[in-house]
């Protein structure tokens, strides 16, 4: 009963369930005990000769049409990623999903300390704890994180083609979903530890960059005088500044005397 909280446990217990859930990853994966606990709160909805106690993939699809067709039509808040995660047996998808169903049913809260990052069910918060030289390439990523029932049961990872409703929140082409993820790792990894991977500063990060020059603000109400103190600077209730600058410095203006011009045409003319 790895991964659920003691009250879950209490509560599955007391429903008297065909057999015990020892690991939720491989005895909830089927579907057949989901469908036995929806069937004692909506006895009339699900009849439970209508699904299969058996590990096969087909079965397993059967099981669970009959449990999201149910979903949805009922407007259940349960995520469509922790039911494909539960029928792919992924690592924390099953145990998430039943302790959403306790609080749906028995509108109770489970108390547990919250995750410092969103269940995605993948490895990649295992492979941020190895070393740098031991953690996987894009290719052991695609094979840790893409199980191969997910290829049988879904077509459209390959083929690229149009899901159904209920996997609206799914990638349509995940294995290109995992290898961009990758991807953007390694881009985080880089940018860490430039160092390690023998990055040079770019021509942009040499560059001395200026503080912006500080911007003048309005002064405060004054509470000697009825007026505002604003500086003559500044735009006073949004209203342009003038074009012209005013003159804060005065000069002495030069009175020069002109010459008479006239004297030049009454001179006598010289001969030569």
């Amino acid at each position: 009963m790895s991964g659920l909280s003691r009250e879950v446990l209490r509560w599955i217990q007391s429903l008297d369930l065909t057999w015990q859930v020892k690991i939720p990853k491989w005895d909830l994966s089927n579907g057949y005990l989901i469908a036995e606990i929806f069937s004692w709160y909506f006895p009339q909805e699900i009849q439970m000769h209508s699904f299969y106690n058996r590990d096969s993939l087909e079965l397993k699809q059967r099981n669970w049409y009959i449990l999201k067709n149910f979903i949805l039509r009922n407007q259940l808040d349960l995520k469509m990623n922790d039911v494909d995660g539960t029928i792919h047996c992924r690592e924390g998808a099953a145990a998430q999903l039943i302790e959403k169903m306790y609080e749906i049913l028995t509108n109770r809260r489970v108390k547990k300390v919250p995750l410092d990052t969103p269940a995605d069910y993948t490895d990649y918060a295992y492979q941020k704890q190895l070393p740098m030289h031991a953690r996987s390439t894009a290719s052991k990523s695609v094979k840790n994180n893409l199980r191969l029932t997910e290829v049988l049961a879904d077509q459209n990872l390959i083929t690229c083609a149009q899901k159904p409703g209920w996997y609206s929140q799914r990638t349509v082409l995940k294995s290109q979903k995992i290898i961009n993820d990758h991807i953007e790792h390694r881009r985080q990894e880089r940018q860490e530890e430039p160092n390690r991977f023998g990055i040079l500063p770019t021509l942009g990060d040499r560059c001395v960059r200026r503080p912006e020059p500080p911007q003048k603000l309005q002064s405060e109400p004054s509470h000697l005088t009825a007026t505002t103190d604003v500086p003559s600077e500044l735009p006073i209730d949004g209203a342009d500044r003038p074009l012209t600058r005013e003159h804060s410095v005065h000069f002495k203006e030069v009175e020069v005397k002109q010459m008479d011009k006239s004297a030049f045409y009454q001179l006598p003319i010289q001969s030569y």
